[in-house]
């Protein structure tokens, strides 16, 4: 027998749980099919505890400089079973309250696994057993991504940890071997380093976080290193032996002869892979592209008509917050709105300490753009909030275009996020930087530091071009 409902939301995540929550209130007849975790990877295996345990790790840095900041501690040992016992307290937190939000709602949660076996049709493989055919005037795919496991060979028989796993340690590991420099990898790896175990971050590149500015790079890798990180760029993974959690080795390849190195445990942070795999989405006319993602257009339109793809599974950039926003342009559309995912202004945040955010274009973007802009630099010993906290490393970077109007924004350093926030609501206005140069800012806070930075004479851009290979930024 084939049920029917308004609307079919396949995957309860960021952009999926809001969907079917509206929907619902709005009294249309709402299923929502998940087949792992209700709310979706950021409540239970990413964002929030992932940020929980770095907040633990960031206390027991505190602790073991406590000293410096004249406080006497007489231990400063971890217990990494009690820090993941934290994290699962507030990850039940969010599972009860995601629960009785759908509840509230009036959407039908059904727990298993959807295939497309025709147009707007899926059969849910249950996770309680048995099958139920849902058939929707509309559905919504919203499934996610989970993390890629390079074809190394080994590597899958090595049974490595992703991020997932690294959120549910019950012991410490001895040596903590990251593959990959990006936001994954290098989180964790600073959060492990602090804890207590030795880590080693291996990068096939030449340097960390590749699609920001080098200077940035640079600036976090010296970070890292000073924590006691092993930094190896330019570096493959060429093989592995062993088994994560007990004992691997691990053989590289770079510049230097080969060699091979001995750890406990092997974290993979390579990247993401859509969630479409025996969705069956070949039958209901749901093209993919090359990787995978579900091919949309501006509105998040499928191919299909009828149907939407969200978040991740749609090639959205891979924030929750682009997922609320994928949401809230599919809700708007139902409405008879007219928005699309052009021209969004998307920041972005890595969560080490200390952190890096960003909002707008890179100057490395803008200057392979062919864009017109002028940078303003600022050490962030010179924003007097660092100075009380005792930590002035890192820096802020604008870029500014004729109109005087804010194109990128880039801070490395205690707060960074907040710096970002405010920028980021001036270039949402579209104001000019001298909004925020003569504004006035409460002593000592972090923004504050603003008007030191849009008052610095310009500096000059990393990459010199003429005015002929330029062309100004849209207003």
């Amino acid at each position: 027998m084939t049920e029917r409902f308004t609307n079919v939301v396949v995957g309860s995540g960021e952009a999926g749980k809001w969907l079917s929550w509206t929907q619902a209130r709005q009294g249309e007849k709402t299923v929502v099919i998940e087949r792992s975790k209700l709310g979706g990877a950021c409540p239970n295996v990413a964002c929030l505890p992932s940020k929980n345990v770095i907040f633990s790790a960031k206390v027991a840095s505190l602790v073991k400089q406590a000293a410096s900041f004249g406080i006497r501690v007489p231990s400063s040992d971890v217990d990494i079973a009690a820090v993941t016992h934290r994290k699962q307290e507030m990850v039940d937190g969010e599972a009860a309250a995601h629960a009785q939000l759908f509840r509230e709602s009036g959407a039908e949660v059904v727990m298993g696994h959807a295939e497309f076996i025709e147009p707007k049709t899926v059969r849910v493989s249950l996770g309680a057993g048995g099958t139920r055919t849902l058939r929707g005037d509309r559905v919504f795919l919203a499934v996610g991504t989970h993390a890629s496991v390079p074809d190394v060979p080994g590597l899958a028989e090595s049974n490595p940890m992703t991020h997932v796993e690294a959120l549910n340690l019950a012991r410490l590991p001895e040596h903590l071997v990251v593959l990959g420099g990006g936001y994954v990898g290098l989180e964790f790896a600073q959060a492990m380093r602090r804890f207590g175990s030795q880590v080693t971050v291996i990068q096939p590149g030449p340097r960390l976080l590749e699609r920001e500015d080098p200077e940035f790079s640079e600036a976090l890798t010296d970070v890292l290193r000073d924590d006691g990180i092993a930094v190896l760029l330019r570096t493959a993974l060429e093989r592995v032996s062993g088994r994560s959690g007990e004992s691997i080795q691990v053989h590289l390849r770079s510049e230097l002869p080969a060699r091979a190195i001995d750890a406990s445990h092997l974290l993979v942070a390579t990247g993401r892979t859509p969630n479409t795999n025996g969705l069956g989405v070949e039958r209901a006319g749901i093209e993919l592209d090359a990787r995978g993602y579900v091919r949309v257009n501006e509105r998040l339109e499928t191919t299909a008509a009828g149907v939407w793809a969200m978040g991740e599974c749609a090639g959205s950039p891979q924030f929750t917050h682009v997922s609320f926003d994928d949401y809230r342009i599919v809700r708007d559309n139902l409405a008879g709105g007219s928005r699309t995912t052009r021209d969004r202004i998307i920041p972005y945040c890595l969560f080490t300490d200390p952190e890096l955010a960003h909002v707008g274009v890179t100057e490395t973007a803008a200057n392979a753009q062919g864009l017109r802009f002028r940078v303003h630099r600022l050490p962030m010993s010179m924003v007097l909030r660092t100075r009380s906290h005792g930590d002035t490393r890192g820096m802020l970077k604008v870029l500014i275009a004729d109109n005087d109007q804010i194109v990128g924004f880039t801070a490395l350093g205690v707060e960074a996020s907040e710096f970002m926030a405010a920028v980021q609501v001036a270039m949402i206005g579209r104001l000019p930087y001298t909004a925020l140069r003569d504004g006035i800012f409460a002593h000592p806070t972090a923004a504050e530091g603003l008007i030191a930075l849009f008052s610095t004479p310009p500096s000059a851009p990393s990459q010199q071009r003429s005015k002929a290979q330029h062309r100004n930024v849209a207003a």
